[in-house]
């Protein structure tokens, strides 16, 4: 495809940086360039501040029905550039294009979901402390939100964002990924042309360590909405404790399927080579570590590897579409192979994969086959640390208590999936394990109508449902005396 210049988005207007200066987007299945987005800094994070400041009185004030009426008129514009978004988003991020549009397809979903959402915002009367007063309890929003998103999946994790953040009367900047800002500046500006009012959603590309610490430290900014690493997590919680603001932080997981020996072993084995290695594990709730039981842990292994064998791998506008596409950069394949190497050093065995690819035709791309380790054991970075990418660990557990243990046993609490058909097994281990999410047969642990978010150090606070609209607003209880 032809290279794409975008631009940022501040007060209604399309805006290069102050600076002048340009980061380049490059394609990770050959390194060709796929376009250029401006290299912003710290006077435009603070004009797009200024800009979302101004217009949040008008928009707090805008009827939650006209609210939803521009959510809905924003999903269906989404849905008509369908095809522009994935292909960027393909391009830019290397994932098969079914799959982009997939994720183009759930982000509008998301704003036609919230739009609904906003109409159903009430409040409460609460029960009266004296017989001449009364008490209400309204919910108003939050103020100016700043939503940062990662470069893995970043138009459905703005939309988690904007969409409610909207829906409740807030305004927001946002900070693409530098790594894949296209489609994301792409459904921004599809927003904006739906109809939203200046400064009501702004989008300001550049380093983060510019950018979104401007963003973050500035006090106009009274919510920081996040998805990415735990550890930049720890950097936003630091660098906004000043100005106390409200965070919302989806943040890094290591995510364990646990297989009981009673479960549908096929469709374990399926769904597990799914979330292992969709979008080259380059996903917060992909599978990490797999835990078998010991009495069917040679055969899940040796089906899951032959599984793995089968798949596809090419760029992801290849036809038939692959199943792994390339990983985005080099500091994940470094990570991967890290990981790889750690665990064959402390004895564990490599059942497939293991190394880059690097005969044609993935010489000029950066990709890294399903990489499979058995014999692992928990002191493994591969068991211990998010590896993400195409690279799992699988051990063995005797009994229910062993497992729970053993899937609790790292600082991260995401997702947890779980396979068993004894229904004593499933409430033991769902109440037992510290995730946000347990999907029990599935691998599908996110849904519009049920919050979504980490335990521990996966994160604070929550996205999707009613839940996620509430992480934007604050409650405000009126009290009046009446006169005798």
């Amino acid at each position: 495809m032809q290279a794409t210049t975008a631009q940022m988005l501040i007060d209604g207007e399309a805006t290069e940086a102050a600076s002048g200066e340009w980061i380049d987007v490059d394609n990770p299945a050959d390194s060709s360039l796929v376009g250029r987005v401006p290299k912003g800094g710290v006077a435009d994070a603070e004009a797009a501040l200024g800009a979302a400041a101004r217009a949040f009185s008008a928009w707090a004030g805008t009827p939650a029905a006209t609210r939803a009426k521009l959510l809905v008129t924003a999903a269906n514009l989404v849905q008509e550039r369908r095809e522009r978004l994935a292909t960027l988003l393909t391009a830019e991020q290397g994932k098969p294009l079914p799959d982009a549009r997939k994720e183009i397809d759930g982000a509008a979903e998301t704003l036609r979901f919230y739009a609904e959402e906003a109409k159903r915002i009430g409040g409460e009367i609460a029960p009266p402390n004296a017989p001449n007063a009364r008490s209400f309890v309204i919910r108003q929003p939050a103020g100016v939100v700043v939503a940062i998103v990662p470069w893995n999946y970043p138009v459905s994790l703005l939309a988690w964002k904007v969409a409610p953040a909207l829906a409740a009367g807030c305004t927001v900047v946002a900070k693409p990924p530098s790594e894949t800002p296209l489609a994301t500046l792409a459904f921004i500006q599809a927003l904006h042309d739906a109809g939203l009012p200046d400064g009501v959603l702004n989008a300001v590309t550049g380093p983060s360590a510019e950018v979104g610490h401007a963003l973050i430290r500035s006090p106009l900014a009274q919510v920081v909405a996040f998805t990415g690493s735990t550890e930049t997590g720890i950097d936003i919680y630091r660098e906004a404790a000043p100005t106390l603001k409200k965070l919302n932080l989806e943040l890094g997981g290591q995510t364990a399927l646990v297989v009981f020996a009673d479960s549908n072993l096929g469709r374990a084995i399926a769904d597990g080579v799914k979330r292992s290695f969709r979008n080259a594990g380059q996903i917060c709730n992909g599978v990490n570590r797999i835990l078998v039981h010991e009495s069917v842990a040679a055969e899940y292994t040796n089906r899951f590897v032959r599984a793995a064998e089968g798949l596809r791998i090419g760029g992801g506008f290849d036809e038939p579409a692959p199943d792994l596409g390339p990983m985005l950069n080099d500091a994940g394949l470094e990570r991967a192979q890290r990981h790889v190497d750690d665990a064959v050093r402390r004895g564990a065995a490599l059942a497939y994969g293991g190394r880059r690819l690097l005969d044609e035709p993935f010489a000029v791309g950066r990709f890294y086959p399903p990489t499979i380790l058995t014999d692992t054991t928990g002191e493994m970075l591969v068991m211990r640390e998010e590896t993400f990418g195409p690279v799992v660990g699988i051990a063995t557990f005797h009994d229910v208590d062993e497992a729970i243990a053993a899937a609790n046993a790292t600082p991260f609490g995401l997702v947890t999936y779980v396979y068993t058909t004894n229904v004593n097994t499933i409430f033991r281990v769902a109440e037992g394990i510290d995730s946000g999410s347990i999907a029990v047969n599935n691998v599908s642990p996110d849904s519009l109508f049920a919050p979504y978010g980490g335990w521990k150090q996966s994160g604070l606070g929550v996205e999707l449902s009613t839940h996620g609209l509430e992480e934007f607003q604050r409650l405000k209880h009126i009290r009046i005396e009446l006169e005798a």
